[in-house]
């Protein structure tokens, strides 16, 4: 038995079977496989990379053109509401020119005007002056003041006229009352052939102001006034209204000799 058992083991050494092969692949093939997949990685990486980077290269473009055209739009729009602000601001000058040229204008005409005034008001004062001088002879003043009477009842063509005068004249014009009506009956015989006559009376309870005396309030330099119909019609002759439109007339005459310019 002994033997036998020996001989069981040397024959289980000797005809020992050799080893399975392997259930998986060698480390040199699981090395160029990882080598593999990386490379794909890798190179699916790049593409992808490489194509972010062209879409990031378009947008940027794309934008940058947006920008532009955007930047543009708005430097245009600027530069038209500059140019609409300058227009307006210019012609607003304008404007302002313009009315302080028509304000100038205005302002020394209105000073020519004003001045062109004083100087006829001089002449009017002078030519008061010169009447008021002239009618303190007594003859004088009678003479003047019969004409004066004489002018207005032939503009009213009446049988009874009243004459109103300054009281400082009521002696002067009384004694004149019989002269005019003579006169004024003559020269009606005269132009028509007819024979007309006026009564005329000194109305007392009526009297004009009296001469100027530097007081404010109305004043007459003389003259007479006559009414009839109980007043209702009157002629304004008095030397203040004979000389007012005297120099109303004479105005042009006074500007083309004293101002030509």
């Amino acid at each position: 038995s002994h033997f036998g058992s020996s001989r069981i083991v040397q024959f289980s050494r000797v005809s020992k079977f050799p080893d399975p092969p392997p259930l998986f692949p060698s480390a040199a093939m699981d090395s160029s496989a990882e080598t593999q997949n990386q490379n794909q990685i890798l190179q699916m990486t790049q593409f992808i990379l490489n194509e972010a980077k062209d879409k990031a290269e378009e947008i940027s473009a794309k934008a940058l053109q947006e920008f532009s055209v955007e930047k543009l739009k708005v430097v245009n729009s600027t530069v038209e509401k500059i140019r609409l602000e300058y227009e307006r601001k210019s012609k607003q000058v304008d404007t302002q020119n313009a009315i302080a040229r028509s304000t100038a204008i205005n302002r020394s005409r209105l000073e020519k005007i004003k001045a062109r005034q004083d100087v006829i008001g001089l002449i009017n004062n002078d030519a008061k002056g010169s009447l008021q001088a002239q009618l303190k002879d007594q003859k004088a003043l009678g003479q003047f003041l019969t004409h004066l009477v004489v002018q207005g009842l032939l503009m009213l063509l009446e049988d009874e006229v009243q004459v109103r005068c300054r009281a400082c004249d009521d002696a002067v014009v009384e004694k004149c009352l019989a002269a005019a009506a003579a006169e004024y009956a003559r020269i009606v015989k005269a132009e028509t052939g007819a024979t007309k006559a006026c009564k005329l009376s000194l109305d007392k309870s009526v009297k004009l102001p009296t001469a100027p005396d530097g007081q404010h309030g109305p004043s007459c330099l003389g003259g007479v006034v006559l009414a009839c119909q109980v007043g209702k019609i009157s002629i304004d002759n008095t030397i203040d209204s004979r000389l007012g439109l005297v120099l109303e007339q004479a105005k042009p005459t006074i500007r083309q000799l004293l101002f030509r310019n």
